[in-house]
């Protein structure tokens, strides 16, 4: 089967999907390691029987939902390519408004940054990447997450990073600068009504109790003890929640409170600074 009829039918298969036809080329693209250009404008090749069948089985784990960065094990972040598996979230554009509100607060190279619930990395890699002589700790609960950030450290030959398990603050013993997290926020009610590729993603980094804002709460209440004077907290959060997390930065005595939108323009991001007693 040449290239043009195997798309074809692949787009078809994809109808659920929001943008098979990309979809489509890009798998292919993935397999034949040719470039989407080249494949558009090459469309009577024929495919290998060997890519034809690896084809269509990726093509049948993609119609049922599945994530194509977890087909690929890879995913684009910060203009980083990332390692991601099954045991951590796949990186979203927008948790890098995250990383820009981050990079605004830095004013020296000598910092130290805690980033929660690390993930694969994405985070602490993407401002990791940004200068070498700044300090930054990635901190994890699941050890099988952590061990997919010391693999794309490695990959990206970062060196100014240090990954190691702790739920939240449990085993933190030092304070920072910067303080960051992407926790989970989305609540048990909520999640029915995301797209069924969410449910390919690990539940406890997704979901967290009271209306999602469970994990939040505990690291506004508890973030002060681990931050130095001016020291800023940034979270992410749902779009929803900007004022319940407003709320809990001014409880846990957090001042300069301000949120930012994301890529949509939803509320997604609030940071506060630390105040001085």
């Amino acid at each position: 089967m040449n290239i043009k009829k195997w798309l074809k039918k692949s787009i078809k298969r994809l109808s659920s999907v929001d943008n098979p036809k990309y979809e489509a080329e890009f798998l292919l693209s993935y397999v034949s390691k040719c470039t989407r250009s080249f494949i558009i404008s090459s469309d009577d090749i024929e495919l290998t029987q060997k890519q034809y069948e690896y084809l269509n089985y990726l093509i049948y784990r993609r119609s049922l939902g599945e994530p194509i960065a977890y087909i690929t094990k890879e995913k684009e972040f910060w203009s980083l390519s990332l390692c991601v598996s099954y045991d951590t979230l796949i990186p979203r554009p927008d948790t890098e408004i995250l990383v820009e509100q981050v990079l605004s607060k830095i004013k020296s190279n000598s910092v130290l940054i805690l980033d929660l619930g690390t993930g694969c990395g994405a985070i602490s890699l993407a401002l990791a990447s940004m200068c070498s002589d700044w300090n930054i700790i990635g901190i994890d609960k699941s050890e099988k997450a952590l061990t997919i950030a010391r693999i794309n450290a490695n990959k990206l030959n970062i060196k100014n990073v240090t990954f190691f398990c702790s739920n939240w603050f449990s085993n933190i013993n030092q304070k920072f600068n910067i303080i960051v997290s992407n926790p989970p926020y989305i609540s048990n009610k909520e999640i029915i009504f995301f797209k069924k590729d969410i449910f390919f993603e690990p539940f406890d980094a997704l979901i967290s109790g009271n209306n999602g804002l469970s994990d939040i709460k505990n690291i506004v209440k508890n973030a002060e003890n681990y931050l130095f004077r001016g020291g800023w907290l940034l979270i992410e959060h749902g779009w929803k929640q900007k004022l319940q997390v407003q709320y809990l930065f001014r409880k846990y005595n957090f001042v300069e409170i301000e949120s930012y939108k994301d890529y949509g323009g939803n509320d997604r991001v609030t940071i506060g600074k630390k105040y001085d007693k």
